[in-house]
């Protein structure tokens, strides 16, 4: 069994290198291009349930997998192709939302006391932000659940860049200083053995 996870497509403010934690923005028409890429990516992936986090950038974006990923094409014995429905529902996971970056939401990615608390794993961000730590608390569980759960198929999470920084370490060991420079793209694919 497979996890699969993505960020989400491009918005306004990941186009103007912002920090975007928990403000709920929309794809940009870039975004929901990306969003049509990762879907055909993940086309004949075997997606058997779809994760996603709350937030409407993130949801646009499941929403493309979605609707690729439901279509299974099927040879018939007569040779013609058929398309058959897996309908799958979107899940919305909140323990999938972003991290809460604090009084930093909004500021540039290169923000000085941003790039500071990044680094430092079990500090809130301050303004009643979340630590690295309290982020990998309620993402640990989930992919154990995931994990435990098992079944035919596989699995997409669609979420986050913060999130998946810190999936990413589940899965592997990192440096303190890879951890801080590991970024998703917007719409990249990673794909983690479960079994």
């Amino acid at each position: 069994m497979k996890l699969y996870v993505a960020r989400h497509g491009q918005t306004a403010w990941n186009a103007e290198r912002c920090i975007c934690g928990r403000t709920d923005l929309e794809l940009t028409e870039e975004g929901k291009k990306q969003a049509v890429v990762l879907a055909e990516q993940v086309a004949g992936k075997g997606i058997a349930r779809i994760l996603v986090s709350p937030l409407r950038r993130a949801q646009q974006t499941a929403g493309c997998a979605k609707r690729l990923e439901g279509v299974r094409v099927l040879l018939a014995e007569d040779g013609e192709l058929n398309a058959e429905k897996l309908n799958l529902p979107l899940e919305t996971e909140p323990r999938l939302i972003e991290q809460c970056y604090g009084i930093y939401e909004g500021q540039d990615v290169k923000t000085e006391g941003f790039l500071y608390s990044k680094s430092q794993f079990a500090r809130r961000y301050p303004g009643g932000g979340e630590s690295m730590m309290q982020l990998a608390a309620r993402l640990y569980p989930l992919i154990d659940e995931v994990r435990a759960a098992g079944g035919p198929g596989n699995v997409l999470f669609v979420c986050h860049g913060g999130v998946c920084r810190v999936i990413h370490t589940y899965f592997e060991d990192m440096a303190n200083e890879e951890f801080v420079r590991y970024s998703a793209p917007n719409c990249q694919l990673e794909e983690y053995e479960l079994d």
